[in-house]
C-alpha cells in the first residue's frame, strides 16, 4: 500500500486567549488555500486516497476535507489514534484490510507524524528528525503496518510557505 502522511494545514500560532481548547483551532484562510494547491497536485499524480483518516483535531478534520474535495478521494474518517503519540497497534486496526493498491491517507500533527514516519521507516520514532511543514506528505510503500517495514517514495514541502 502506499501511504501518505499529510501533516494539517497552517492553523495560525497558538493562542490560549483565543483557543482555550486547542482542538478546536481552524485554518487560516492561507492554510486552506495553500492546502488545496496541495491537494490537487495529489491527484494531478494519481494518488487519490482510498482511505482517508484524520485526527479529529478541528484542524486536521479541516484539511482532511479539504483533501477530499480537491484530490475527489472518499469522506474522512476520524482517527483518535492520529491525535497521539505512534501506536502501530491502534494504527493498523484504523487502515484495517487495506490492499496491496490501496493509497491511505493520514493527516495529522506534529511531532506526532514525524515520529510516526521515523518509527515505520527504522523501528524507532526517535531516529529521523523530520522537518515535517505544514501541508507536508510523506509518501510511503510498505505492505504492513510494521516498524521498520516501508520505504520512502516522497517527501513534498509545499511552496509559498
Amino acid at each position: 500500500m502506499q501511504l501518505l502522511l499529510i501533516r494539517h494545514a497552517d492553523a495560525g500560532a497558538h493562542d490560549p486567549s483565543l483557543w482555550p481548547d486547542d482542538t478546536l483551532r481552524p485554518l487560516t484562510d492561507k492554510g486552506r488555500k495553500r492546502h488545496r494547491r496541495v491537494a490537487r497536485q495529489l491527484r494531478k499524480r494519481g494518488l487519490v486516497p482510498t482511505l482517508l483518516l484524520a485526527s479529529p483535531w478541528l484542524r486536521a478534520w479541516q484539511t482532511a476535507v479539504i483533501t477530499t474535495e480537491f484530490a475527489r478521494g472518499p469522506a474522512p474518517l476520524a482517527s483518535p489514534a492520529l491525535a497521539e503519540a505512534p501506536h502501530l497497534g491502534r494504527l493498523a486496526s484504523a487502515i484495517g484490510g487495506a490492499g496491496d493498491d490501496a493509497v491511505v491517507a493520514l493527516v495529522g500533527h506534529e511531532p506526532w507524524l514525524g515520529q510516526l514516519a521515523s518509527l515505520l521507516l527504522t523501528g524507532d520514532p526517535t531516529s529521523l528528525a523530520i522537518d515535517f511543514p505544514k501541508s507536508g506528505v510523506l509518501g510511503l510503500d510498505l505492505a504492513e503496518v510494521k516498524a521498520g517495514a516501508a520505504h520512502l517514495r516522497f517527501f513534498w514541502r509545499p511552496k509559498g510557505g
